[in-house]
């Protein structure tokens, strides 16, 4: 019996050999179309390249292809487990011709892997066609298939459209007859609903354009896409009816039924089939990148898991489950999908975290839920006020609500929980309103109510498609923003980063997809509306853009390569910090630009030569390791028990994303015994800590009190300052005519030489003032006030820093008396000084004061023997002596 692993081979492989390029899956979040909230069908990857937007260097490709339909408008998550062939996460097999083959190869394709590479018995198969699709009737009729097995659809189910505009075409179907031991008719038929006709593959053939109009032409390239279920294809050759009794769902029901020790084809069988199921889904959708969360893509996904977790708490589990799943799946389909095993830790570590948190209400919420129930007869539905509270309170999505109560054979009043959800967002606007906001950022409040969290994508990609939800303009809503004009577009995803965590926002290009010459240059990203909302901030080049466009968004690589270096490095400065300086240190601020970085943190001094050189040199050692950076979801409590260093100013919530990187060498504080730097962060971050490149730190100097600033520079910065640093070098050491190595004892013995000159011009300059000879010296003559010596003297061609020693040297020569000198240079200086005998009767500072009052200036201070102080005019300096002169004479 093949395997799903091999079913899945031997498609690929056929392809392969006809000259099909093997493209991998795409993740599940579209990135090239913005109206899908997950990948769907195998198309999706290639939407562009139908339309003729993207070339590529193949025009044939095939892929299987991982879909998701658990949200919007492609939903199965209610049916999973109570059908045979729903489900959330379902693989799909394709091959695709972009303007190569047509019709008569992809029917023969298509035929000759069902009946030679599968070996399916061509009489238990019929085919459908677009009722006017006599082209493919004939072509099928050539391959073999007899004319009464050939049947003519005249409805849209054999009719693909894109959308109500654009690529289109007829479709071709081919069905297995199970037999008539099942119920049912062949397509077309009063009876086509039944199990007896199965669809085992569809082949579109896109050769229209549909106008809004209703009018239709030719492709100019008419193109080929097709789609087999691999679930469903490899029930049949295992010979099942069911989908879940094949060989990969049938080991994940197995491994449920082993750890909870109930039986898998007993009354618990539905539970495990639910469980099977969103293993896949949940898993997949974390390993590209979604996180579980209240808002889209993050709010399906915690649907899925937590229907699992309530199905593994029927199952009788007192313990986390799901978790102890993944290897199971990781066996069995990480061959095919290698992101499995990349990202086994985070599933993991996500899983078993969102279904701790959950079973600590979820046998609260069950209570509350089997208490309402109590007090209703029982064809009563729920009301729609207790499914509400058991959501606001308890977490429980209503379809959540009403999977319990299917079971029961009850319903939920739907109309009475929205009405319930309307009067909280009435609640919640009006207490917003009277929060003291900005009046224009009312718009943001109502745009997230509308339209939830922009989803961001720019953990794993910087180009995406996004469909634009509101255009803002000075505050308010507007329908179009034209070339010439700035505002901001609201979007439904986007890879832009928005400014928060020190990390400045992205910048980067909006084009619109059906003309690439219209667009805008997005010069800011900021998150606004509680930061669920990314307000790309935006002035339009060409054309118009407008509310419900489709764009092509690309952020500025070089720019974002260097804020994630930068940012990357900050973590790593900040372990080195604490490493060379103490645990007293902590973030107090930062800023991840492109072109620096700068960080703020808790300490008293001023570091020295040697402190900086230790910081700088055990970051480029972590820089240098190269080990990948990685990141972990958690809650703050469990991030902060492995020693998880959180940002100054971020708030977080019950979730948090913790960034790990560096192997710890014992040169660093450490964190959790083996990583050397662990910390709460939602920004962007290189792949491996190479990815840095060069780490230089420009010094630090003080932020505030008691906070330290550090600025660096990293990558091309920091080679370039390098590099500037080395020609400066290399100036000095031609211009002193000596080595670049011998250049620091040089510079050494050139600055003692300086030193020494200074010394020397300041006695030479002291010797002259108390000679009377300094330049326009006026006064120093020794005068009686009220029987104490006053000299009094306005110098210049001297400093504030020369007064106090010539004020002792006055002192020692009237051996009891007070002095004032006034220096009149370009800064005007005061300075008093009175002998030790005479202090109990003159304060120099008196003498300061009074003197520097009548100058313009404010204060001074200092000891009763000597005070000095500073002044702005100098030509007061007659008033300044008499006043100082009235000090003494009392």
């Amino acid at each position: 019996m093949a395997s799903l692993n091999d079913i899945r081979s031997t498609f690929l492989n056929y392809f392969e050999k006809q000259g099909h390029q093997i493209v991998a899956s795409s993740p599940l979040v579209p990135r090239n179309d913005p109206t899908l909230m997950f990948v769907n069908s195998g198309m999706v990857q290639f939407k562009n390249c139908f339309t003729g937007v993207e070339k590529r260097d193949y025009v044939r490709a095939t892929t299987a292809q991982k879909c998701v339909r658990a949200g919007g408008k492609h939903n199965d998550l209610d049916n999973v487990g109570y059908t045979a062939r729903h489900h959330t996460f379902f693989e799909m097999l394709g091959n695709f011709s972009f303007g190569d083959y047509f019709k008569t190869e992809a029917i023969p394709f298509a035929w000759e892997v069902v009946t030679k590479e599968f070996g399916i018995d061509p009489s238990r198969l019929l085919t459908t066609v677009y009722h006017t699709d006599d082209e493919a009737f004939e072509i099928w009729k050539k391959v073999g298939v007899p004319e009464d097995r050939i049947i003519r659809i005249a409805t849209s189910d054999n009719f693909w459209q894109m959308g109500p505009t654009g690529p289109c075409g007829p479709c071709t179907e081919i069905f297995y007859d199970h037999g008539d031991h099942i119920w049912g008719g062949p397509p077309g038929s009063p009876e086509e609903d039944g199990d007896r006709f199965i669809e085992i593959w569809n082949v579109v053939f896109m050769q229209n354009e549909q106008f809004e109009d209703g009018s239709m032409k030719a492709l100019d390239m008419q193109s080929i896409d097709t789609g087999m279920g691999l679930e469903r294809i490899g029930a049949l050759l295992q010979g099942k009816h069911d989908n879940y009794d094949t060989d990969l769902m049938r080991s994940l029901i197995e491994a449920s039924a082993h750890a909870t020790s109930v039986d898998p084809d007993g009354p618990g069988k539905m539970h495990h089939r639910v469980i099977a199921d969103h293993l896949r889904s949940t898993s997949f959708l974390i390993a590209d990148g979604v996180m579980p969360s209240n808002d889209g893509r993050g709010y399906v996904l915690r649907r899925i898991m937590r229907r699992a977790m309530r199905h593994a708490h029927l199952l009788g589990a007192t313990d986390p489950l799901m978790h102890k799943l993944v290897p199971a799946l990781v066996r069995q389909m990480g061959g095919a999908y290698p992101e499995l095993q990349r990202g086994q830790a985070l599933i993991e570590e996500t899983l078993m975290l969102e279904e701790t948190r959950f079973k600590q209400t979820l046998d609260r919420g069950l209570k509350l839920l089997d208490d309402e129930l109590a007090g209703l007869p029982e064809d009563a539905a729920l009301p729609g006020e207790a499914a509400f509270k058991l959501y606001d309170t308890y977490g429980f999505p209503l379809d959540l609500t009403q999977d319990a109560l299917r079971e029961k054979g009850r319903s939920v009043d739907t109309d009475g929980f929205d009405a319930a959800m309307a009067e909280q967002k009435a609640k919640a606007r009006a207490a917003w309103q009277g929060s003291g906001e900005a009046a224009d950022s009312a718009v943001w409040f109502e745009l997230a109510e509308k339209h939830g969290a922009t989803d961001f994508l720019g953990y794993d990609t910087e180009t995406a498609e996004g469909q634009v939800l509101a255009l803002v303009r000075d505050g308010a809503e507007v329908a179009e923003l034209k070339a010439g004009e700035t505002g901001v577009v609201v979007l439904n995803q986007t890879p832009f980063y928005g400014e928060s965590g020190g990390q400045v926002g992205d910048t980067g290009w909006l084009r619109r997809l059906e003309n690439e010459d219209e667009g805008a240059d997005v010069t800011d990203t900021q998150k606004m509306g509680g930061g669920k909302i990314f307000a790309h901030a935006v002035s339009v080049t060409n054309g118009t853009i407008k509310k419900g466009d489709a764009l092509g968004l690309e952020v500025d690589h070089k720019r974002r390569s260097a804020i994630r270096a930068n940012h990357s490095a900050t973590h790593l400065l900040h372990e080195a910090l604490r490493g060379a300086l103490g645990d007293h240190v902590a973030q107090r601020g930062s800023l991840n630009a492109p072109d620096r970085l700068r960080f703020d943190f808790s300490h008293g001094k001023a570091l020295s030569a040697e402190e900086l050189q230790r910081v700088e040199d055990e970051v480029n050692t972590y820089v240098r390791q190269n080990t990948p950076v990685s990141t972990r979801i958690m809650t703050p409590d469990d991030a902060r028990a492995i020693g998880a260093q959180a940002l100054f100013g971020e708030k977080y919530g019950d979730e948090v994303r913790v960034v790990s990187m560096g192997r710890q060498t014992g040169s660093g504080k450490g964190n959790d015994g083996q990583t050397y730097s662990i910390e709460l962060c939602g920004g962007t971050h290189v792949a491996a800590t190479g990815d840095i490149g060069a780490f230089v730190l420009l010094g630090d100097s003080a932020s505030s009190a008691g906070v330290r600033r550090i600025e660096a520079l990293t990558g091309p910065g920091a080679e370039a300052y390098l590099r500037a640093q080395r020609a400066v070098v290399a100036t000095l050491a031609s211009e002193l005519k000596t080595t670049p190595d011998q250049m620091v004892e040089r510079i050494k013995s050139e600055l003692t030489k300086v030193k020494d000159l200074t010394n020397e011009v300041a006695t030479l300059r002291r010797q002259l003032a108390m000679a009377g000879g300094a330049q326009d010296a006026t006064g120093g003559e020794t005068r009686e006030i009220d029987g104490v010596k006053f000299v009094a003297q306005v110098l210049k061609g001297v400093t504030g820093k020369d007064l106090p020693p010539l004020i002792d040297e006055h002192k020692a020569r009237i051996g009891s008396g007070a002095v004032l000198l006034i220096a009149d240079g370009d800064k005007v200086a005061v300075a008093a000084g009175v002998t030790d005998d005479l202090t109990g009767r003159v304060s120099a500072v008196d003498l300061v004061k009074a003197a520097v009052a009548e100058m313009g200036g404010k204060g001074g201070g200092g000891r009763p023997d000597m005070a000095q102080g500073g002044a702005k005019d100098a030509s007061a300096a007659d008033a300044a002596i008499k006043a100082a002169e009235a000090v003494i004479a009392g």
